[in-house]
């Protein structure tokens, strides 16, 4: 069978002098231009396939968490859930996202703390600037977070009804963002976020929280829908951050 050169095209006939190893043509070897291809084939692809996967599992994290937001609004209507009731699965979330965040905190091998301060000075990037930063955001979350959860357990919004609903749609979010969680241990290293930025997002979170026990008496039942599409609409936009903001820090 007549050989066709990989880069030029040529086919040898059977008159060409040149060795059956090499192209009369452009005087290239065949296998060390077919050795070329095939490593520069396998460079390349791995780069491309990766930046697939990478947002593939962006864009499904964001799927897998406005799905189970649905999914909760779905079922407080199913199961006739008071404000109560999604303000407690809600704030599991919440609860959910800190311990995930610090533990991130915890976990960065290099960060940046450009426009950081600590007691109104500059700090520098260090194993123990990190331990502090986690360990303060770990306190102050905290104990926002207990004493939220005793302001909804006053009875000003009702009682809370613990069923298994509830206990299913927290698993959920904590399903969801361990997987979100694991996504971002992966992408830290891959760049430099910054630890202050990182340390106030979590908070966004809670502000529908907020708005809901604010209006919510006022709005009544019509507060389920408020507190349940101004969640997800920060959900989604948190998710943006984290996924990409802080993700792809240099």
């Amino acid at each position: 069978m007549l050989k066709a050169c990989p880069k030029c095209g040529y086919v040898r006939s059977p008159r060409d002098e040149a060795p059956d190893w090499q192209c009369p043509a452009c005087g290239i070897a065949y296998y060390k231009y077919e050795s070329y291809l095939e490593r520069a084939k396998g460079v390349a692809q791995p780069r491309s396939t990766g930046q697939r996967k990478e947002s593939l599992r962006s864009d499904g994290s964001l799927f897998a968490l406005i799905v189970t937001n649905v999914f909760v609004l779905l079922l407080a209507l199913t199961m006739g859930w008071r404000l109560i009731d999604m303000m407690l699965v809600y704030w599991i979330q919440s609860v959910v996202i800190g311990v995930a965040n610090f533990y991130r905190m915890l976990n960065l091998e290099e960060f940046s703390t450009e426009n950081f301060t600590m007691n109104n000075r500059p700090v520098d990037p260090t194993p123990e600037t990190k331990r502090q930063v986690a360990g303060f955001f770990a306190l102050h979350f905290g104990i926002f977070h207990v004493v939220y959860f005793v302001f909804m357990m006053t009875g000003e919004f009702g009682d809370p009804r613990l069923g298994m609903d509830l206990l299913i749609c927290g698993a959920a979010f904590a399903m969801n963002h361990w997987y979100s969680y694991q996504y971002h241990l992966k992408s830290d290293r891959s760049g430099t976020p910054n630890i202050g930025t990182l340390m106030f997002t979590p908070y966004a979170r809670v502000v529908p929280m907020h708005l809901t026990i604010i209006f919510g008496a006022a709005i009544g039942q019509g507060g389920i829908f408020l507190f349940g599409f101004l969640k997800t609409i920060a959900d989604g936009v948190m998710h943006q951050i984290e996924h990409h903001t802080l993700s792809k820090a240099d």
